[in-house]
């Protein structure tokens, strides 16, 4: 596990710096399509041991999940079904492969080769693939996103970051709280429930907005504000609690991390130069667009 964990990562670091090499200095560029959606189609093709070079089909597959006709790739509902029904096709393909093949360090390897998921059902299988994909793009791509819309509205956290490096894991757990990649989840109740002076009834279903929960006063001091150095800043509610905890929580927390810790050897300022377009959704929280511009390299990197 650990060896897997430190060779994913290493991948991780060494096409984040490609990537960020790559970017124009001194001229505007959409942050959006050349870093935060490339870095995430970039880890999830590492982690399924997805042919790179078509790792751009993981964040188009994710878009199509999760918009509706009129938005991101969607054209109509006919469309969004048959390219869902793709992406099944590519992922059942992969599926026969692996298991004729000897046990990889990849997730659909792992998936098919241990003893306890090895026999679920398709349905079962499609439904975790989807859920690793979608998981796996627009959460850590909206935080990408994200930690640079914030610092920027922020300056005197972003001058904080600069002198302070070593405040990047806190920063990127303040973003994912402050960003709440994901608005919502909704669970249908099992049973009777009186809860805030309420009654939910068993089959009723609950709505659990994290955007509102990682904003409560009663909980946390200065909810609206972004403070790259609270004091706890792990203690937020992006990524759900109890057994519906997100499975990649650890993953996404290391790729934000390594990935600033990149960019601050690179460049001392990412600065926003129009107004971002954001996700039009009551889901997935996050930005379609980000016109930026760095300014210049750190000198000497």
């Amino acid at each position: 596990g650990a060896r897997v964990e430190k060779e994913h990562l290493q991948y991780v670091r060494e096409r984040a710096g490609r990537i960020l090499d790559d970017l124009p200095i001194g001229e505007e560029f959409d942050w959006v399509d050349l870093v935060s959606k490339e870095l995430t189609a970039m880890t999830l093709a590492t982690l399924f041991d997805f042919p790179f070079e078509e790792r751009r089909k993981l964040t188009h597959w994710s878009d199509i999940i999760t918009n509706q006709p009129g938005h991101g790739p969607v054209e109509s509902w006919d469309q969004k079904i048959k390219e869902v029904f793709e992406c099944f096709a590519v992922f059942s393909t992969l599926r026969e492969e692996r298991l004729k093949s000897e046990p990889g360090i990849d997730l659909i390897s792992m998936l098919v080769h241990n003893p306890s998921t090895r026999d679920m059902e398709p349905i079962a299988y499609q439904g975790n693939v989807i859920l690793l994909i979608v998981g796996g793009n627009d959460t850590t791509r909206n935080t990408i996103s994200g930690s640079v819309f914030a610092l920027n509205q922020n300056p005197d956290q972003y001058d904080k970051l600069r002198a302070h490096p070593e405040l990047i894991p806190s920063m990127v757990s303040e973003t994912i709280r402050w960003q709440t990649p994901l608005s919502h989840m909704s669970r249908v109740a099992t049973r009777d429930v009186e809860f805030g002076g309420k009654t939910i009834e068993k089959g009723d279903r609950v709505v659990m907005w994290y955007v509102s929960g990682d904003r409560d006063e009663t909980k946390l001091d200065r909810p609206n504000d972004y403070i790259i150095d609270r004091v706890r800043p792990r203690e937020h509610l992006s990524f759900g609690f109890g057994i519906h905890r997100c499975v990649g929580n650890r993953v996404a927390e290391m790729q934000l991390a390594i990935i600033w810790e990149e960019i601050m050897k690179r460049f001392p300022e990412i600065r926003i130069v129009g107004e971002p377009i954001r996700t039009y959704s009551n889901f997935v929280h996050g930005f379609e667009t980000m016109p930026v511009v760095i300014p210049a390299r750190v000198r000497g990197g």
